[in-house]
Formats: C-alpha cells, sequence, structure tokens
C-alpha cells in the first residue's frame, strides 16, 4: 500500500492550493436561502491552558476581555437573524465555551428566543464537570463533549494539563457523574502522542469503555506550521509510522469483535450500543457526531477565529479580540479573509467527508454535482481501487475496506491540518499586545 508519508504529502500539496486565505472587504457572510435551516457555530476562545497541539483561536482567560467578547457574539447572532437566518441546532467550541458559564448561558437563552432551537452542543474541559456547571447546562445543553485526550498522569502533566484538569482518576469519576445529565455525552480523545505506548492506549480504551460516556472521539495527534515546533518541545517528535498500529488497535478495541460496545459512527468517532430494557427498548441518545463538520456542510460561524463554511467559500473571521468586538459595535461582522473553492475542490472535500462518515451515496453525490463521483475524480477513484480502499464500490455506493478505512484517516488528518494552516494565516496577521500573547504562549491561573 502507498506510505503514509507519500500520502501526506499529495494531500498536503492539493491542500494548500485549495485552501489559500485571501483578503476581502465584505463586510457580512451571504444571506440564508429561503426555506432552508441551518447549524450555527459559536466559537468562544478563552482558555486557562494553551494546548501546544491546538490551532484553534485561543487566548489565555481574562474575564475583563471575556465578558465584553460574550456580548458581542449576542449582538453577531442578531445579524444572522437579520440576514434570513434560522437555526436547529448549536455548536459551541473553543477555546472552553464552559469558561464563563453564567455568560454562555445567557447566550444560549438568547439563541432560543430568536431561533428554532432543538439541540445544543457544547465542548467542554474535565474541571468544569462539577455540580455548579452541570446544573447550569442541565436541560440548556443537550449533548456535551468533554476534551480528554488521555486518562493517562504522565501524558496529562506533559500536556500542562494535570494541574488545571485533575488526574485521570479524577476526570474518569466526574464523567460518570456528568453523564446522565445529558442526552449524549462524548469523550474526545488523542492517539499517536509521542511518548504514548501500546499500553497506555489500551488503559485509555479500557477508561473509555467503562466511563459511561454514549460516545468517544479517536483523533489522530496531527500538526500545522504554527503548532510543529511547540509540539515537539512539549510532546516530542511526531511518529506517523505508529499511526496506522494504533489505529487499528482504537478501531478493533472498540468496533471489533463479535458483540463489540461501540459502532463506528466515523472513522474515529464510535457510538456506544446501548443495552435495551426488558421491553427490548434502547435508551434514546440521537445518532448525532459530536463535529459539526459532518452533520452539516453548509453552517454559519461567529465569533472571533470562526471559519464559516457556505456554498462554495470559505469566510474567516479575525482572529483579534480587539478587531472582533470593533466590528461588531460598528453594527458589522469581522470577516477578514476568504477562501473560494473550485467545483473539484468541493467534490474532493464532499468525497472526503462522506468516506469519513464511512458511506459514499453516489446517485446523491450525481444529484448535487451533475456529474458521476468517477467522471468528476477520476484520479481519486483510481487511486481509492488501485489500494483495495473500497468494500462495496456498485451503483449507489462506496463503503471503505480496513485499509481503505486508514487510507481516508490519512487524508482527513491531513485536511484537518490543513484547515489550522489556514487559522495560521489569519493569526499571522495579528500585531501588538496579542500577538505577543499569543506567540509567547502564556499561560493563566484560574
Amino acid at each position: 500500500m502507498i506510505s503514509e508519508r507519500m500520502l501526506t504529502a499529495v494531500v498536503k500539496g492539493i491542500a494548500k492550493r485549495q485552501l489559500d486565505l485571501k483578503p476581502t472587504d465584505e463586510r457580512f457572510m451571504p444571506p440564508a436561502e429561503d426555506g432552508r435551516t441551518y447549524m450555527l457555530y459559536l466559537h468562544v476562545p478563552f482558555c486557562q491552558v494553551l494546548c501546544p497541539y491546538c490551532s484553534f483561536n485561543r487566548y489565555p482567560f481574562r474575564e475583563e476581555v471575556a465578558k465584553p467578547y460574550f456580548a458581542s457574539l449576542r449582538k453577531e447572532m442578531l445579524m444572522l437573524e437579520q440576514l434570513g437566518y434560522d437555526f436547529e441546532s448549536i455548536y459551541v467550541g473553543g477555546g472552553t465555551p464552559t469558561i464563563m458559564i453564567d455568560e454562555l448561558c445567557e447566550t444560549l437563552d438568547a439563541a432560543r428566543q430568536h431561533f428554532n432551537i432543538r439541540e445544543v452542543a457544547v465542548e467542554t474541559n474535565p474541571n468544569h464537570l462539577t455540580k455548579p456547571y452541570l446544573e447550569k447546562m442541565k436541560g440548556r445543553v443537550q449533548r456535551l463533549s468533554v476534551g480528554v485526550q488521555s486518562f493517562d498522569d504522565g501524558l496529562l502533566k506533559q500536556m500542562d494539563r494535570y494541574r488545571k484538569y485533575g488526574s485521570g482518576a479524577e476526570i474518569l469519576e466526574r464523567i460518570g457523574e456528568a453523564a446522565p445529565c445529558f442526552d449524549s455525552l462524548n469523550v474526545d480523545m488523542i492517539f499517536n502522542f509521542p511518548s504514548q505506548t501500546e499500553d497506555i492506549l489500551f488503559a485509555d480504551l479500557e477508561k473509555v469503555a467503562t466511563c459511561g460516556a454514549h460516545q468517544t472521539t479517536f483523533s489522530p495527534l496531527y500538526a500545522s506550521n504554527g503548532t510543529i515546533e511547540k509540539m515537539a518541545a512539549r510532546l516530542g517528535a511526531m511518529d506517523y509510522g505508529r499511526e496506522r498500529r494504533f489505529y487499528e488497535i482504537v478501531d478493533g478495541v472498540l468496533a471489533g469483535g463479535s458483540q463489540p460496545l461501540f459502532h463506528r459512527s466515523t472513522l474515529w468517532t464510535f457510538t456506544r450500543n446501548e443495552r435495551r430494557d426488558a421491553a427490548g427498548s434502547a435508551p434514546a441518545h440521537p445518532e448525532r457526531i459530536e463535529e459539526y463538520q459532518t452533520n452539516y456542510v453548509d453552517y454559519p460561524a461567529i465569533g472571533s477565529g470562526s471559519i464559516t463554511h457556505l456554498g462554495n467559500a470559505l469566510y474567516v473571521n479575525t482572529f483579534s479580540i480587539s478587531e472582533y468586538n470593533e466590528a461588531i459595535a460598528e453594527g458589522r461582522m469581522s470577516i477578514m479573509g476568504k477562501s473560494v473553492m473550485s467545483a473539484t475542490s468541493l467534490m474532493r472535500y464532499r468525497f472526503l467527508l462522506d468516506l469519513y462518515k464511512l458511506r459514499l451515496d453516489k446517485r446523491a453525490f450525481e444529484r448535487d454535482f451533475g456529474t458521476t463521483v468517477d467522471r468528476g475524480l477520476p484520479i481519486e477513484m483510481a487511486f481509492m481501487r488501485a489500494n483495495r480502499a473500497f468494500e462495496c464500490d456498485d451503483d449507489c455506493q462506496l463503503t471503505l475496506t480496513p485499509r481503505g478505512r486508514y487510507l481516508v484517516v490519512v487524508m482527513y488528518r491531513q485536511f484537518l491540518s490543513a484547515m489550522n494552516n489556514l487559522r495560521e494565516q489569519a493569526r499571522n496577521a495579528l500585531s501588538g499586545e496579542e500577538r505577543r500573547i499569543l506567540f509567547e504562549d502564556e499561560r493563566t491561573d484560574e
């Protein structure tokens, strides 16, 4: 099979050409399409600890900075209402969205007053799985995703998470207490840390299986141009040579065997197979994936550093908190750059996203793009077939072999890395105090 290194280089080159950020003077994102409902992504960039592998917009938490930021978020949300948007779902990412829980709750309550919200998904960190936070989220938040990364104390200390978020044992206990408060609780994990051994990975998988979470994501560690040096200094040099073996361990333990505890929802998202009660009914945890890009192809995104995907374009908001607040105060959005994708780029994105979700519907692809996947993407299809990637390849669908699953893991990991590089282009535009804070990697104490 083609080497991981070669495939990574190919996808990296394609993504670099496709995801190039250009300046724009557009003051608002495009209006909503008539009769269509959307998901809304909100970005909260504040963290107690700036993790070395994270390329999302994030700032050391300061209450005097965060409080007016939440007020700007609520104002920007109303701009979307004026543009004709309605939302059935909200995803709040970060950063640490729960870092000011009262401000978050006020923002979610405002969203429900203006839009037809059916469910809210929020990211958090383990130190917020405590009674004061859970009581305020219960009923407001249906789906919670907890950034654990690993239960291993050594890895947590390497990432500077042990001191802030607690030991693996403490995190495990909190997850068990929090899970009943939500329709779905997802545990967000990472595999292939440089110092992670197979034994550490097996121990993490055992804890995930017993912690009571409804879902888990096990994503591979990946870097961007802006994080690779920090990651190497803190965690050690990346070793992609182990990635396939580690992925096979994750997939085999969670979804393999005759009676697996979990089933695959995507290549690296696994949902628990619920036990049925005496009447044969299973608890109702909706089959939704805790990665907002996979549930909605198009979505508006608000907040500093957020990336909107609508039609053939990506709109990137400024990474500067002060510039973001100024734009909202002036009654406009803070779009600082735009990346326009070609028809082929959109087909490649759809191809990758559908296979990441384990199945590509050929008829839907042809309906949406006006051409078959074979005619639209002949090189990609030839490559996948040559590497025996497809389990099913008929007139209706494409599904993946185990070999194909890992190929798409590599491609999707590299695509996400390229998205991080797009963020780095926006972050590099920072100047002054904000640039000093981020590039010197300040940390804060609560």
